[in-house]
């Protein structure tokens, strides 16, 4: 078998980027190879040679998606890194394509999505054991709070339209992020976290 070329890794990931965006704008089921194809400029034999099937080519999406939500946790929560002005500017600009797939995968199912939400779960249950009391029940706080963030995934469109702002825009993001943390009391996620999360929140709100 022959070595992977940087140049079939830079073509396998601009398939893949066309297929999240097609994917997270018209469905799974609407979406075409040839659509795929076009929209990453390249021919449909080569993205069936990179990717096989189309429910190949969604499985691969799945994984990176979950696989840079895995990143973006241990980064910034688990680093607590969340007030970082590099983190913060480095989540914005790659975060919105994702968390749309993401929703419309949620919306879709498949179970890539469930594995999604049930490791978000499972890494939320571990923040809050690690935080809270040992008495807590924690998986269901881990579900809840996971189900109400990607809530806001699912229906971003509504949310957009209710506050009059993308919430995937910068101001979108400061709005609905400290909203989020107006109604979740500190001692829940931690003190130490939730004001890290405060401060990054204020540092893209100055960089505006």
């Amino acid at each position: 078998m022959r070595p992977i070329s940087e140049e079939d890794l830079t073509t396998r990931a601009r398939i893949r980027d066309a297929a999240l965006g097609l994917f997270a704008e018209q469905g799974v089921r609407a979406t075409t190879i040839r659509g795929i194809a076009a929209a990453s400029g390249v021919s449909p034999g080569l993205v069936q040679h990179h990717f096989g099937t189309k429910e190949e080519l969604r499985q691969a999406c799945d994984d990176y998606v979950l696989g840079y939500m895995r990143e973006q946790v241990d980064v910034g929560i688990t680093g607590r890194n969340l007030e970082r002005p590099e983190f913060i500017e480095n989540v914005h600009r790659t975060a919105p394509p994702l968390m749309k797939y993401l929703g419309r995968a949620l919306v879709d199912g498949s179970p890539g999505a469930a594995a999604m939400f049930d490791e978000l779960v499972a890494m939320t249950e571990e923040h809050l054991a690690r935080e809270g009391h040992a008495e807590a029940d924690h998986r269901a706080h881990a579900t809840v709070l996971t189900a109400m963030k990607l809530g806001i995934t699912v229906l971003h469109e509504h949310v957009s339209r209710a506050l009059g702002t993308d919430v995937y825009s910068a101001p979108g993001t400061v709005r609905v992020g400290k909203a989020q943390l107006d109604l979740i009391r500190p001692e829940f996620l931690g003190q130490e976290l939730f004001e890290q999360a405060r401060t990054g929140l204020d540092k893209l709100e100055e960089g505006q």
